[in-house]
């Protein structure tokens, strides 16, 4: 876990630069829009997005200056969607990665225009990317907008989420809104990294079907976080899903077996992983740490 954590802060850095290359500075106007995308998007984060997809790439043996624009798109799309999902409208938060949520530190308007913008920057990221072929740049720009704005994708599992607030659903719908909400733009970081990687058929069933159980496994973490820790640790409100009664693995299967789900998927996502003739020891590692995360 040492080595993995020296991978986690090598990929912030590497990945940081890259957003700041490719977001105005705060000193551009609108300042205050630009202020606020920055406000969020280097708020702290652990960057697991990109850091998946320089993973599944480091398995492919794809070099990281192909691959960073990329990581960097996942992450803006990601950061608005959590902006967004801050929203008065939507959960209603004050308290993002430890510090005010982006409505609370600017104003709702400019909430809502930042996310905006961050998605339209995350296109731009990737049809720029001259590292890429003009071929795996339109792949990508079409698995992304799937991941993110299909009726499988994760604005739909963010619509899902929001009806099943404070009714009983069934684990069937449970897996559905997770697999959209978060396992989408889980997914979509693996995927990516396969396609700049020119991974085989068969590679990339595996890749998805690890990042799949992935996506899954994060989304049960977090929810039994959300019981188990304080909002000092998480950075975030602790016990919001409890209290606005969402549909969580928690509270659906109670907090050991919630437990015991989370080992159960943490081992078929490795497993998913036995059929790639290459060292996967990194993608086993990431499925360990998600599974042990505190925050």
């Amino acid at each position: 876990m040492k080595e993995l954590k020296t991978f986690f802060d090598e990929c912030c850095k590497s990945v940081d630069e890259t957003l700041d290359r490719l977001v105005p500075s705060s000193e551009t106007e609108p300042q205050r829009l630009h202020e606020a995308i920055r406000w969020s998007l280097f708020a702290g984060g652990k960057r697991f997005r990109p850091a998946l997809v320089l993973a599944v790439g480091q398995v492919f043996e794809v070099g990281e200056e192909k691959l960073l624009k990329t990581a960097a798109a996942i992450e803006m799309i990601h950061t608005y969607s959590l902006i967004h999902d801050d929203l008065p409208a939507m959960d209603n938060d004050d308290l993002r990665r430890g510090r005010a949520t982006c409505h609370k530190q600017f104003d709702d308007a400019t909430a809502i225009l930042a996310g905006d913008v961050l998605q339209a920057l995350a296109f731009q990221a990737i049809a720029e990317d001259e590292n890429l072929s003009a071929e795996t740049r339109v792949k990508l720009v079409s698995e992304l907008a799937r991941a993110a704005g299909t009726p499988t994708g994760m604005a739909a599992g963010q619509q899902f989420d929001l009806v099943a607030e404070k009714k009983v659903v069934s684990i069937a719908e449970l897996e559905r809104i997770h697999h959209s909400k978060t396992g989408a733009m889980i997914k979509i970081s693996a995927v990516a990294a396969t396609i700049i990687g020119g991974a085989s058929a068969k590679e990339i069933e595996a890749i998805t079907d690890y990042a799949a159980k992935l996506g899954l496994l994060f989304q049960i973490t977090d929810d039994l976080l959300d019981v188990t820790q304080t909002t000092e640790v998480l950075g975030k409100t602790a016990g919001k899903d409890s209290a606005a009664e969402k549909a969580t693995y928690p509270a659906l299967y109670g907090l050991r077996q919630a437990q015991n789900l989370a080992e159960k998927i943490r081992a078929e996502a490795n497993e998913s992983l036995s059929g790639i003739d290459r060292d996967t020891r990194i993608l086993r590692e990431l499925s360990d740490f998600i599974l042990n995360r505190k925050m």
